[in-house]
């Protein structure tokens, strides 16, 4: 085997530093300062020495002492159909026999590395109504009351603790067109709430030249309710509930209310509860006039309801 071009020893001066310094008691530092190397280099080829003689002072291969394992076609082809059939990542080397660092390698390259790449997610189905008022999404989010400053600011779970305090049930209401939202903060979920926010939301769209004719909810106590069907009978409007657990049908409620949290309830270190309620209608004046959506062509929901009543 050649040596390396940049070698300060080869074979036989790595032997005389490490024969000097064992038969003439000569310091490493002093040997491998005369020999351009580091005082580490030295105690290398000393250790070296000590556990394989003058022949382990030889150059050695750069490559990896191991290799990279692989699969045949045939394995490979097995794990694919027992991780098809769910299998834990950890129980198909031992069925296969083959370790499992090639197994994991050899099924995350196919993208197999995680259960949940197994069902494909279905495509997503984007849909707009063409008019203000044709469909009213509405949902609920719940929100702790507090009396100071939580942990979400202070990052103290136990200073930012409060038990007693009850929560804060928001109703939302965002019109499908045009975003156009209507909020509410009130004490429960409950039918005779849930009605009163519904006619509430109605008149207060109707103000703004939006005649609603569709809602729609999930299936909540209150929504599948009979007194809520009346409701939305006297009011004209024709109910449809969502899909059970796939709350991405009504996914313009869904995103709006993650917007609220984050641009409102958790926006500011409110001091307590009732500030936070206190600018809730100020956000909202802001997010109808002057929030841009890029859904909206990067307008807000107020000039989009004025381009589609024209």
């Amino acid at each position: 085997m050649h040596s390396h071009p940049n070698a300060r020893l080869t074979q036989k001066g790595r032997l005389r530093l490490v024969i000097q310094h064992l038969a003439h008691g000569r310091s490493l530092a002093e040997l491998a300062a005369e020999s351009g190397i580091s005082l580490r280099c030295a105690y290398r080829w000393l250790a070296r020495y000590r556990s394989g003689g003058a022949a382990s002072l030889a150059d050695r291969r750069s490559v990896r002492r191991t290799q990279w394992r692989t699969l045949d076609p045939q394995q490979l082809q097995h794990a694919v159909d027992l991780r098809h059939q769910r299998l834990h990542l950890r129980h198909i080397p031992r069925l296969l026999q083959a370790p499992f660092s090639t197994v994991a390698r050899a099924l995350s390259r196919l993208g197999l590395g995680r259960l949940k790449n197994l069902e494909p997610k279905p495509p997503v189905q984007r849909y707009e109504w063409e008019r203000p008022g044709d469909l009213i999404h509405v949902d609920v989010k719940t929100l702790a009351r507090f009396r100071k400053v939580g942990h979400r600011i202070t990052s103290d779970r136990q200073q930012g603790r409060f038990y007693g305090v009850g929560y804060d049930k928001v109703h939302v209401a965002v019109d499908d067109a045009t975003r156009l939202a209507y909020v509410e903060v009130l004490a429960d979920e409950q039918k005779p709430t849930v009605i009163g926010f519904l006619s509430r939301a109605v008149a207060w769209f109707n103000g703004q030249g939006v005649d609603c004719r569709r809602v729609m909810s999930d299936n909540g106590p209150a929504y599948v309710s009979k007194a809520f069907a009346m409701a939305c009978r006297i009011l004209g409007l024709r109910h449809i509930r969502t899909r059970p657990y796939t709350p991405r049908t009504n996914g313009k409620a869904e995103r709006f209310i993650q917007t609220l949290c984050r641009e409102w309830a958790y926006a500011m270190p409110f001091q307590n509860s009732e500030e936070r309620n206190h600018w809730l209608p100020r956000y909202l004046s802001i997010c109808n006039r002057l929030r841009k959506h890029s859904a909206l062509g990067w307008r807000s929901p107020q000039q989009r309801l004025r381009e589609l009543l024209c």
